[in-house]
């Protein structure tokens, strides 16, 4: 496993739009494995393949919680429910946070690392983060979609506080 490079704002691949995956195979298992080694790293809850460089519909998400992380290849919201108003951030935009509107509940249907097709549905915090994580599949960044007015620069001092 590796830490992998994380593009930031102002790279253009951040806007490109992320190609299926054809095949699950060991180059695949290794990138999936280095993104969540990447993620734990730099203490996300979400990273997606373009976010390293690579242009694959496949995110990670860790709730740190006790069902450990899970990567989700091609994955397609079918539904959204509610809105809710969060505090968010980015790896590819560090120490930027802002408040975003995102759905209160997705449901998501995507295929494992083992090639089997699951439908979840999500909420709060799992529903932003797979909303977050899908837009960057789609070539966008969760600063275009900021309520006015609301984004902060923390630095990382003010971060340890």
């Amino acid at each position: 496993m590796a830490i992998r490079t994380i593009r930031e704002n102002g790279d253009e691949i951040l806007k490109k739009k992320s190609r299926e995956v054809e095949k699950i195979d060991d180059r695949l298992q290794i990138l999936i494995d280095d993104m969540i080694e990447t993620m734990h790293k730099y203490e996300g809850v979400g990273l997606a393949a373009v976010q390293v460089g690579i242009l694959k519909r496949v995110l990670v998400i860790d709730l740190y919680d006790d069902k450990g992380p899970i990567a989700m290849i091609n994955p397609v919201i079918l539904k959204e429910k509610g809105e809710q108003e969060v505090d968010e951030g980015c790896l590819s935009f560090p120490n930027q946070f802002a408040k975003v509107i995102r759905p209160a509940e997705v449901t998501v249907e995507y295929t494992d690392r083992e090639g089997k097709k699951v439908k979840v549905k999500a909420k709060e915090l799992f529903a932003q983060a797979i909303s977050h994580e899908v837009d960057h599949l789609n070539g966008e960044v969760f600063i275009d979609k900021i309520i006015p007015g609301t984004l902060e620069y923390v630095t990382p001092e003010e971060k340890k506080n």
